[in-house]
């Protein structure tokens, strides 16, 4: 006969361990800090694994990210504002951050990325972070609603505005087409 624990790794190993790589996207998206996403997943797998006994097995990635919610709001009640101990040394590490790694990229990437990067950061948080979770972490429109504690219909329709408001800030730049006006 199996021991308890055996069958609490074998559970943990067979529902959990498969979902880890979105976890961490996922995380990322709740955090915008790899430090604090990695201690987001932490906190996560070991909340389910101390539950995998209560699991019934249906839907380990939606369980999952449930899990990973609820500690991601308890983790934000419990947060104390950070002080920089040493301001200079914290903002000439946070300049080295985004060297880019080729000329090629600078040249070509650095005008693209950079509109983008405006255009999501000047869209509504709720919009940002529907564009994080479908288009960046790939997650399901019915997994990002369950993540988001919304209807399916309402991420697909503020994905939809998202998008297109990204759109418009590209072909405003002139780094895509503009859109072609319907003829009504």
């Amino acid at each position: 006969m199996a021991q308890p624990s055996e069958v609490r790794d074998k559970a943990f190993a067979e529902f959990v361990l498969p979902e880890v790589e979105v976890l961490l996207r996922v995380a990322m998206t709740l955090t915008a800090q790899p430090a604090d996403a990695e201690d987001l997943v932490q906190d996560t797998l070991l909340r389910a694994y101390k539950a995998i006994d209560r699991f019934d097995g249906e839907h380990p990635r939606a369980w999952l990210l449930t899990i990973m919610r609820r500690a991601e709001i308890n983790r934000h009640r419990r947060r104390r504002p950070y002080l920089l101990a040493d301001p200079d040394t914290d903002l000439d590490r946070l300049a080295g951050a985004g060297t880019v790694a080729s000329p090629e990229e600078a040249v070509v990437d650095e005008d693209f990325d950079e509109v983008v990067r405006a255009a999501l950061a000047a869209l509504p948080d709720k919009h940002q972070r529907v564009v994080r979770l479908v288009d960046i972490c790939g997650l399901s429109y019915a997994e990002a609603a369950e993540v988001l504690e919304v209807p399916e219909g309402t991420v697909m329709s503020r994905l939809h505005r998202a998008r297109k408001w990204i759109r418009t800030q590209l072909a405003a730049a002139g780094l895509a087409p503009r859109p072609k006006r319907s003829r009504m």
